[in-house]
C-alpha cells in the first residue's frame, strides 16, 4: 500500500471536497461530495454527538445513498451547514428522487468550537452561508490544517484542525480518509513533540520524527484547551468526525463496517478518544467503482481506513497554522521553540 497521488481523500477517484472558513469567526465547514451518489453509513463511539440525518444511515433504514457529507464547527449551529448544502444541490436538481420532486441528503456532523476566541456574536446563524460555500469549492485539491472544519479546532494541547489521508491498495482500490480533529485528547505524547500516531507515518508526511522511545507514555496530560476555555475539570467542548471513502463497491452495511474499523484511526492518534465528552464519529463512503472479489479485501479496506485516519489526524496538527487570539499554540511553533 502506499498514499495517492494528492495524498488526501480526493484520490478516490470521483470524491470532491470543498472547504469555507471565516477567520474571525475561527470556525468553518467542510464538504464531501461527488458528481455521483454515494452509498454511505455511519458509526459513532464519542458520548456527545451532534449530528444531521444520520439515523437515516442505519443498515435498515430505507436511503442507501447521499449527496454530500457535511463537516463544521460551530456545535449546535454549524448542523445549518447541511441546509446549505441542501439548496446548493436543490438549485442542481440533485437528490432522492420522491414523485415528481428531488430532497438532497446530506448528512453532517460537528464539533465543538464556540469557546475558542473568534467573535461568535452573529446576528444571524453564519453556517448555512459556509456551508453552500463549502459544498461550491469542491475540487481534488483542499486545504489542511487551519481550513475548513477545522479552522476552529483544537486538542488538548495544541491547535488542530482538518487532515486528510490516503493509500492504495495492491489491487487498484483507493482509500481515503478526511477528519476535523478537536479532540479532548492530545494527539502527541508528553513533551508535544511526537505524534501517537508516527509508528503508520509515511514519507514524512507530519514531520518524519519518528515514535515516542520513552516508556509509560499513556498516562494523562494536562488540558491546555480545558484551561484556556476556562473548562477545567469538565470533558466538554470536544469532538474528532471524520469520513472515510473507498471506490471499492461496498454496500450500506458493508460502508458502516468499514467506519467502524476506521475508529481504530481515532484511538491509535488520540489519547484518550472515545469519551464521555468527544462525539467521535466517522461516516464510511463509497463510490461503488471496483468490484471486491474477497472477504479478506473488505477486511484489508478497514485496515487501510483505520491507517488513513491515524495519519490524516497528525496531519490536521502538523499542518495547523498560527491565527490572531490563538487560545493554543500550533505544533510548529511549539517544536520551533523546543528546537532553538
Amino acid at each position: 500500500m502506499k498514499p495517492g497521488t494528492r495524498n488526501l481523500i480526493t484520490d478516490v477517484p470521483g470524491v470532491l471536497v470543498g472547504n469555507a472558513q471565516d477567520d474571525g469567526l475561527k470556525s468553518g465547514t467542510t464538504v464531501l461530495t461527488s458528481d455521483q451518489s454515494l452509498t454511505a453509513s455511519v458509526h459513532v463511539m464519542g458520548g456527545a454527538p451532534g449530528t444531521r440525518e444520520t439515523d437515516l444511515l442505519a443498515p435498515d433504514k430505507s436511503v442507501a445513498q447521499v449527496d454530500a457529507i457535511a463537516l463544521s464547527g460551530g456545535s449546535a449551529f454549524g448542523l445549518d451547514a447541511c441546509s446549505g448544502v441542501s439548496d446548493a444541490l436543490r438549485a442542481q436538481g440533485r437528490g432522492y428522487p420522491v414523485g415528481n420532486t428531488k430532497v438532497p441528503i446530506v448528512p453532517g456532523a460537528i464539533l465543538f468550537d464556540l469557546l475558542n476566541g473568534g467573535n461568535k456574536d452573529w446576528a444571524e446563524n453564519p453556517y448555512r452561508v459556509l456551508g453552500r460555500s463549502a459544498f461550491e469549492n469542491a475540487a481534488q485539491d483542499f486545504a489542511l490544517g487551519t481550513a475548513g472544519a477545522g479552522t476552529g479546532a483544537l486538542t488538548a494541547r495544541q491547535k488542530g484542525g482538518l487532515g486528510s489521508a490516503s493509500l492504495v491498495l495492491e489491487n487498484g482500490i483507493t482509500v481515503g480518509a478526511l477528519v476535523a480533529a478537536n479532540p479532548m485528547g492530545s494527539v502527541t505524547t508528553p513533551g508535544d513533540k511526537h505524534f501517537w500516531a508516527a509508528p503508520f507515518e509515511i514519507d514524512a508526511e507530519f514531520g518524519g520524527l519518528g515514535s515516542d522511545s520513552k516508556v509509560g507514555l499513556g498516562l494523562p496530560v494536562p488540558s491546555l484547551k480545558a484551561q484556556a476555555m476556562q473548562l477545567v475539570g469538565s470533558d466538554k467542548g470536544n469532538t474528532t468526525i471524520a469520513i472515510v471513502a473507498t471506490d471499492a463497491a461496498l454496500s450500506k452495511p458493508q460502508c458502516q463496517r468499514l467506519a467502524v474499523a476506521a475508529h481504530d484511526g481515532i484511538a491509535r492518534a488520540i489519547l484518550p478518544a472515545h469519551t464521555p465528552g468527544d462525539g467521535d464519529l466517522v461516516f464510511g463512503v463509497s463510490t461503488g467503482a471496483r468490484a471486491v472479489d474477497t472477504e479478506a479485501q473488505l477486511g484489508l479496506i478497514g485496515h487501510a481506513a483505520a491507517l488513513c485516519l491515524s495519519r490524516a489526524i497528525a496531519r490536521a496538527v502538523y499542518l495547523a497554522t498560527p491565527s490572531d487570539k490563538d487560545l493554543l499554540p500550533c505544533w510548529s511553533n511549539l517544536r520551533n521553540e523546543q528546537s532553538k
